[in-house]
């Protein structure tokens, strides 16, 4: 039997109750006492601070959306409202608003965004603290993220740490940053990089060595870079659609750095960054930013600018490259208020290897006796020298390939001339030639060539399939027609035939 037992039994229950009322108002008279005593040495109790997280998560939101490149703002959320965008299977999303009184209400917005807003609560004040959000892009021909907040680029991991908040859920992101999605080929070359949203401190680059006050773009120069027509279709216009609106206030952190490409566009990028390039592969140190994009913007057709989606347009994207090579010339010559003061140029674009122009002197002399002032140039690495050359050109001829993207440094209303050897490609002429020019305000004019006019004719007999049905050649794969048609085939023109081709290149120069 224990003492408390034994302790019990000596009072009756009416005693154990007053022992019971006794011992409650004898501590209510100790914390009294204690309160009159050291009443003089407590301050005020301080408010209480409460961080109230809203948002249920910063995760990365997939989208595949219609090419819309819309700026991401935090002015548009109201600071008295904490905003959580809900994931769904599409790019239209709903955004649920919950004001102070705890109401909550549905709209309807075809931004697909993800953020994370924290609400501070003081003293009934409510204020807007800084909007982290990522918002990650998946299209036809490029994917991209836009991140904003606490950002940390790790060069060592290919990495883009997303610092949150500890009570957010986590998410990740594989991306490649060149802008050829689809094209498993040239993706072989390009670095993987990876976009994670971490919750854990331990999972984040603790130390941040160097810190910027602009934003970044981390783009690769691997891919089909060396090839003049992706340099620009997949590169040099994807970042300017990317990085103009900074106005030279980013900074480029270039993956699967090549320096003679750097070399080769050096007035480009340096007119579209005032800051040094970063060879973020090769970086030690962890940056930290507060706004970063990984990828590039671009539109599906090559050499494209949709101005109904963009605030630019192709005739931006020239009017900036002439600014950066200084190039004079704006207009093509107008023969009609020129009169005979003056003969139009023609550039005609030699090739050594392949496509070439195996007449070349005949076609000089013939365009000479039409009236033309003819040059005749190969283009190479030198991009200045080559601008100037083309810029200073009213008509501009050549066998479909990449030397002819050099038409983007054309004046104003110039004209093209795209000569297409034989091999059914001509849907390929027109998109990546014939179409763009259009937007550039180029008069463009197509001569398809015949089989006699292929050198193609001295490699194979009369009845053959390639020179009957480049249809069956095509059906085999691109590496066979490649071989054929763009490696093996030059090109000898017909002088007569070709002749009527450039009396209407003068006849729309007199228009």
């Amino acid at each position: 039997m224990t003492y408390d037992t034994i302790f019990a039994r000596s009072f009756s229950r009416y005693d154990q109750k007053k022992l019971g009322y006794g011992e409650f108002l004898g501590c209510l008279l100790i914390a009294l006492s204690f309160c009159i005593v050291f009443k003089p040495y407590l301050g005020s109790l301080p408010v209480l601070n409460m961080r109230m997280p809203v948002d249920v998560g910063l995760k990365m939101l997939r989208i595949t959306n219609s090419y819309s490149f819309e700026k991401l703002r935090g002015d548009d959320i109201r600071s008295s409202m904490a905003t959580i965008v809900n994931e769904t299977s599409s790019s239209e999303i709903e955004m649920v608003e919950s004001d102070t009184t705890g109401t909550k209400k549905t709209i309807s917005n075809g931004n697909a965004i993800r953020s994370s807003t924290t609400t501070v609560i003081n003293n009934k004040n409510i204020t807007q603290q800084k909007e982290m959000k990522t918002l990650c892009h998946v299209e036809e021909r490029t994917e991209f993220c836009e991140m904003y907040g606490d950002i940390r680029v790790d060069g060592k991991t290919s990495t883009v740490f997303m610092a949150a908040d500890t009570m957010l859920e986590s998410g990740s992101w594989v991306i490649r940053p060149y802008s050829r999605r689809g094209d498993e080929q040239a993706f072989k070359r390009v670095t993987k990089w990876f976009i994670k949203s971490v919750v854990d401190a331990y999972e984040t680059p603790t130390q941040c060595d160097q810190r910027h006050n602009v934003p970044a773009i981390i783009f690769s120069t691997a891919g089909y870079a060396g090839n003049n027509f992706h340099d620009y279709t997949d590169i040099v216009l994807p970042l300017y659609l990317t990085s103009r609106q900074f106005d030279g206030e980013v900074k480029f952190l270039i993956t699967d750095k090549k320096p003679w490409w750097i070399k080769k566009f050096r007035n480009i990028l340096q007119k579209l960054s005032r800051y040094e390039l970063v060879d973020i592969d090769k970086e030690v140190n962890v940056h930290c930013f507060t706004s970063v994009t990984v990828g590039l913007k671009r539109y599906p057709q090559e050499l494209k600018i949709d101005s109904s989606k963009s605030p630019y347009s192709m005739k931006d994207f020239r009017k900036f490259l002439r600014s950066a090579y200084s190039l004079k010339k704006e207009n093509a010559i107008n023969m009609r208020d020129n009169g005979a003061k003056e003969r139009p140029r023609l550039f005609i674009l030699s090739r050594k290897n392949t496509r070439a122009f195996t007449n070349t002197n005949a076609i000089v002399g013939m365009a000479t006796r039409l009236g033309f002032e003819v040059v005749v140039t190969e283009v190479d690495s030198h991009v200045a020298k080559v601008a100037e050359m083309v810029n200073s050109c009213d008509v501009m001829m050549g066998v479909h390939g990449a030397g002819l993207t050099n038409m983007i440094f054309r004046p104003e209303n110039a004209i093209l001339i795209q000569v297409i050897p034989i091999g059914g490609f001509e849907w390929l002429a027109k998109t990546d030639f014939g179409e763009p020019s259009k937007d550039m305000n180029l008069r463009y004019i197509g001569y398809q060539i015949k089989t006699e006019e292929s050198t193609l004719i001295q490699q194979y007999p009369p009845d053959h399939e390639v020179l009957n049905d480049p249809y069956a050649i095509q059906r085999r794969g691109w590496h066979e027609f490649k071989s054929i048609y763009l490696q093996k085939q030059n090109v000898n023109l017909d002088v007569d035939r070709f002749s009527i081709t450039l009396l209407r290149a003068l006849e729309l120069l007199h228009q």
